[in-house]
């Protein structure tokens, strides 16, 4: 039996009433449809408003579209739906995460990069305000992974970092945050991502820390944010099969399933040992690391019979929704499970929609300027063994080489040709370096006073194996070849771990995130108009021998 009136729903005699009618009051068929949060995009409006209509969906998640739009989508769907709506995005990175014309702040590691608490809560607030704007009242944030494997291409700046400390902290700030400001989180990706080097995007991967070393780590971590009020987890395609097995010694490591899928790691561990009495959903079912564990007909119904509340996306939707029509049929599902499951999306719908409770007003933000704050607090010099290539200056480069890596589009332009802007405008003379159009040579023609600068953008992002740099084709002429016959300058707006590949630079910048105002904050760190001041939140020489030197 469900306890609505403790942590974290702390619903009073009023609001469980309503849980409680209300769940009395749908069909099994409404029941099973509350079970579902579907990406909007994926349906017409009319078959959508129509799945509304009849209670056979419980959240709706649209893709990130001008605000104007995303307003539009929802108007004629809360006009129709029974039950109020849960509206999800993915607000990682600020309000982007939802509007396509919201403020991309910048990926968690940038905001752990300025060591600043307040900054966190600046940062949380501007997702829960840009979110709230077009009607967003769940998050599927924060990201509470480790980055402990430098080579994951998935994590990455998504992550507080490497050190459990910090993003125990962080993860705490932003939870606390966004849920004042009227937003419910859900914590992601559980058991924890970050360790295995693979995407569970693209199949199972696994979280293989030994038990008690997951338990200090990733453990701590849920812990302190169940602790803290956290509404809702998001459990991953990732198995911990240590942990599973400490659960149950029975378990073959072969046996062990993905959490969105395992009663050990959802029952076991997070309502059993961690006491955890909110929402947990699995994260979007559409993902290899789903698919490929188990035929989709017995893992829909199993899912929710193991502890999941909820199920994030479909390959088909009527197709699941049968799925779990059958498993309910076939015993796989129990209809106590069922009534357990609904009562807590229910429950987590009056926190995120405000059933009786007083409208949160809008927050008062400062995007724009608190996005430039963290800007200059964050980028980080990692690695400077020639002092003598800073500041830059007219009086030491008459020329800067300006080479792009990666991708060149950032929002609302360019990164080139801010950087080639910036520069002009200050009297350089700017060569956009076009490797095809160079031939290989020598050394002896190298001049001291040009300058190189790299910059690279090589992000994180799913259904990929790997982040790496890609040279050009032609003998790699864009690669910092000459390290020690002419100085250069190397800044990654993304991945912080690119040393890998350039060990040899002799001046090294993180900066976490690609946007105009980041540029123009690393331009006035070269130039030495303000000092580098962020601190790495992971280990950007990646544990290798050369990387320093």
């Amino acid at each position: 039996m469900i306890d609505l009136k403790k942590q974290p729903f702390y619903l009073n005699e009023e609001q469980i009433r309503w849980v409680k009618d209300t769940r009395d009051s749908l069909t099994t068929e409404q029941k099973v449809g509350q079970l579902f949060c579907v990406m909007g995009g994926d349906y017409s409006p009319e078959e959508l408003k129509d799945l509304v209509k009849e209670s056979r969906v419980g959240g709706i998640l649209f893709r990130p579209a001008p605000s104007g739009d995303i307003r539009a989508w929802y108007r004629p769907l809360d006009e129709v739906a029974p039950v109020p709506l849960l509206k999800a995005a993915n607000l990682e990175e600020g309000g982007a995460g939802a509007i396509s014309d919201g403020t991309l702040f910048g990926w968690p590691m940038l905001v752990a990069a300025a060591e600043d608490d307040e900054m966190i809560e600046k940062f949380a607030r501007v997702c829960a305000a840009e979110g709230q704007s077009v009607g967003v009242n769940w998050t599927f944030s924060p990201v509470s992974d480790l980055d402990l494997n430098y080579l994951n291409p998935i994590t990455n700046v998504r992550t507080y970092g490497s050190d459990k400390e910090r993003v125990k902290r962080n993860t705490q700030i932003f939870v606390k945050t966004v849920q004042e400001h009227g937003v419910a989180a859900c914590a992601k990706h559980y058991p924890g991502d970050g360790v295995d080097y693979r995407d569970q995007h693209l199949h199972p991967t696994y979280n293989s820390l030994p038990a008690k070393e997951w338990y200090e780590s990733y453990g701590e971590i849920y812990q302190n944010m169940i602790d803290h009020d956290l509404l809702s987890i998001m459990a991953g395609h990732i198995v911990q099969p240590y942990v599973a097995q400490e659960i149950n010694p029975q378990l073959t490591l072969e046996e062990c399933l993905p959490a969105s899928m395992s009663k050990e790691l959802l029952t076991g561990v997070l309502r059993e040992k961690f006491g955890f009495n909110g929402l947990i959903t699995t994260d979007a079912t559409i993902m290899g690391g789903y698919c490929m564990a188990m035929e989709r007909r017995k893992a829909i119904p199993l899912s929710i019979t193991v502890g999941c509340d909820m199920l994030v996306f479909n390959t088909d939707f009527h197709e699941d929704y049968k799925y779990l029509i059958d498993g309910l049929r076939d015993g796989l599902l129990t209809e106590e499970r069922l009534d357990e499951a609904v009562t807590r999306v229910l429950a987590l719908k009056v926190k995120a929609c405000r059933i009786g409770e007083a409208s949160i007003l809008p927050d008062e933000i400062h995007a724009a300027a608190w996005h430039r704050e963290c800007a200059e607090k964050s980028v980080t010099l990692v690695k400077q063994l020639q002092p003598e290539v800073l500041p830059v200056s007219k009086e030491k480069y008459d020329h800067i080489r300006l080479i792009t890596l990666g991708k060149d589009e950032i929002p609302g332009g360019s990164m080139t040709a801010v950087a080639k802007k910036y520069l002009e405008d200050r009297g350089f003379d700017v060569e956009q370096y076009q490797p095809f159009e160079d031939d290989l040579h020598g050394t002896a023609g190298l001049s001291g006073k040009r300058l190189t600068l790299y910059f690279a953008n090589y992000e994180q992002a799913s259904n990929q194996t790997t982040v790496r740099i890609q040279w050009c084709m032609k003998h790699a002429l864009d690669m910092p070849r000459y390290v020690n016959e002419e100085p250069s300058v190397f800044v990654s707006f993304s991945n912080p771990y690119n040393l890998q590949d350039v060990p040899r630079v002799k001046t090294y910048i993180n900066a976490y995130t690609a946007t105009e105002t980041i540029i123009e904050a690393v331009m006035e760190k070269l130039m030495g108009q303000s000092g580098f001041t962020g601190v790495s939140p992971v280990d950007p020489f990646c544990g290798l021998i050369d990387t320093r030197f």
